[in-house]
């Protein structure tokens, strides 16, 4: 069943897409724009938390690391430390059960001195030798020799965490060195501190400004998340964040700010701040789907005005429309009637625009057309008597050269290419090659499919210049092989690779009345396409007929193809073609 529409119909329907076209890209790029707003104002923000957090971590932790070293600096520690480096193995339990009060006075002294809002919890003092000379939670023979912290804390001062039962303890280790040290000397011992990390979490945990799905947590370098996730409990060194932000900062040394998908493999805009020196990335990130939520409610508003603008303009259409459609409603009446062969229908509309106009012009083809249609009449009677023109072909036989070029693996190419994109290949092969075959005074035949067949006419079998103009005609077609190639590049089109066959005998030449070319036929065409068949790839290969005619010309070298079936069913020897190599002497 047909669908009709009428100039009411298609104007209001015009309207109406004109209105949603409009409303559809002022709608794509409202979203677009709001997307990027949205992205980087969610971006600035996250480089705001991340940065200040960040730096503030990074004090905190420096200060601990300060504050640690001024307990490692103090006089009356490097003192008792050097003494008990010295004692024997013999001495050393008496020696460190006298020094245990020594110590706990300059421990809880300096406790009172930085005031005890750090969180100590223990202080371990260990010697160069790996003993532990004091420990606030009670001395154990404990030997911290292989200990990594002891082992490092020899090195540099540096915090680590720990896992607990409450979550983590921070580890700050700092090397003790003696009264009157140099620079160079080694440590005589190591203080290791193990402190809460109220602070930092307080950092942390306040999720003010990151909405309902923001958050920002540390991870350190083994990728262990050190701080508590909102989504997932007891996430502290169970967690393992290896995502973008934390592969950029602990392989690259750079700080990531971007969209990626974090250690629940949701989508999220995150932020981070690299403090490799310190062991710890700190990461501030926002699902995804909540900075993107504003825009969903955009489009609802988009779409609502959209709707409400396109019904008003179909309403103002649809009033317009029909002050247009009466008058061309009655020239469509006249029309129908002069159809039915009545040529004294009159329109007679007096409005002064282009209706008028079309109205005044189809009053006065309607006086003419009685006469044209006469004129039509005769016309048809010259066109009858043309068609009984008949074509008269004359044929006689004569000796030609005759040659097929062939496209190779045509079928393949056609498959990856689109008709549009074949059809110009196609073009361009023939036209280049028939270039060729009219420069050496050749004749175009036909195209018969993907191959172009050609002709040299009426050429005697001792004639060794017209011969060798055959030869080097085809020859010049692979020789322009790369030509092409770049000719067919230009166009964005693939490499294409043809086959050349060249045979000699008598043909049947069929001449038309109408046409200055002439077809050929006969047992010598349908030879050459046969031995074409069997050519290599971007090769030329003659008949025997040819081959005798050429043979002794010094300039070729000639191959015999081995085509067994070939010789026993249909008699032929086929040669491929080719130029010697030119000697040359020094």
């Amino acid at each position: 069943m047909s669908i009709s529409f009428n100039l009411d119909r298609k104007l209001i329907f015009l309207v109406m897409i004109v209105s949603v076209v409009a409303l559809t890209i002022t709608g794509i790029l409202s979203f677009n724009y709001a997307d990027q707003i949205l992205t980087e104002r969610a971006s600035e923000q996250l480089i705001g938390e991340s940065t200040v957090r960040g730096e503030t971590l990074r004090l905190l932790f420096e200060s601990r690391v300060e504050q640690n070293n001024i307990l490692a600096n103090d006089p009356m520690i490097q003192i008792l430390v050097s003494e008990m480096n010295q004692i024997t193995d013999e001495e050393f339990k008496e020696v460190k059960d006298n020094n245990r009060r020594d110590f706990l006075i300059q421990v809880q002294a300096f406790q009172e001195l930085i005031g005890f809002s750090i969180g100590f919890e223990d202080v371990k003092i260990v010697g160069a030798n790996g003993n532990v000379f004091f420990s606030l939670v009670g001395v154990k023979n404990e030997n911290f020799s292989d200990n990594p912290m002891f082992q490092r804390g020899l090195t540099e001062s540096y915090i680590d965490f720990e896992p607990s039962t409450g979550g983590k303890k921070m580890i700050v280790v700092s090397p003790i060195y003696a009264e009157d040290s140099k620079f160079g000397d080694e440590p005589i011992g190591v203080i290791i501190s193990r402190m809460r990390t109220a602070a930092i979490d307080n950092i942390l945990i306040n999720r003010s400004g990151l909405g309902e799905t923001g958050e920002v947590y540390i991870v350190n370098e083994k990728f262990e998340m050190l701080s508590e996730s909102r989504f997932i409990e007891d996430a502290v060194f169970q967690i393992k964040v290896d995502t973008l932000g934390v592969q950029k900062c602990f392989i690259e040394g750079e700080e990531h700010l971007g969209l990626y998908d974090d250690y629940r493999g949701i989508p999220i805009y995150g932020s981070s701040y690299c403090a490799k020196d310190l062991g710890i990335v700190l990461l501030a990130e926002i699902d995804e789907a909540e900075v993107a939520k504003p825009i969903g409610v955009l489009e609802d508003r988009i779409m609502l005005t959209g709707i409400v603008i396109t019904i008003g303009m179909g309403g103002v259409a649809f009033v317009i429309s029909k002050s247009l459609s009466r008058p061309l409603n009655k020239l469509k009446n006249a029309a129908n009637k002069i159809a039915s062969g009545n040529f004294d229908v009159r329109t007679n509309i007096k409005t002064r625009d282009e209706i008028g106009e079309l109205s005044n012009a189809f009053d006065s083809m309607a006086q003419k057309l009685q006469d044209s249609l006469i004129e039509i009449k005769e016309k048809e009677d010259v066109i009858k008597q043309q068609e009984e023109i008949l074509l008269k072909f004359s044929q006689h036989a004569q000796n030609d050269c005759v040659g097929v070029i062939d496209m190779k693996d045509s079928t393949k190419i056609s498959a990856e290419l689109s008709e549009e994109e074949f059809s110009k290949m196609y073009e361009i092969f023939l036209n280049f090659m028939a270039k060729i075959i009219r420069e050496h005074n050749g004749e175009v035949v036909k195209s018969i499919g993907d191959a172009l067949m050609f002709r040299f006419s009426d050429i005697k079998p001792h004639d060794s210049v017209a011969m060798k103009n055959v030869v080097e005609c085809c020859l010049s077609m692979l020789d322009n092989h790369e030509n092409l190639k770049q000719e067919l590049a230009a166009k964005n089109l693939p490499e294409l690779n043809y086959k050349i066959s060249a045979t000699y005998g008598s043909v049947k030449v069929a001449e038309s009345a109408t046409s200055n070319i002439a077809d050929i036929f006969g047992p010598t065409v349908n030879r050459c396409f046969k031995i074409n068949s069997l050519c290599p790839k971007n090769s030329l290969v003659v008949g025997i007929n040819l081959y005798e005619s050429l043979k002794d010309m010094p300039e070729y070298a000639f191959t015999e193809l081995c085509i067994i079936e070939m010789k026993q069913k249909y008699g032929y020897e086929i040669f491929e073609v080719r130029r010697k190599p030119e000697n040359t002497s020094n």
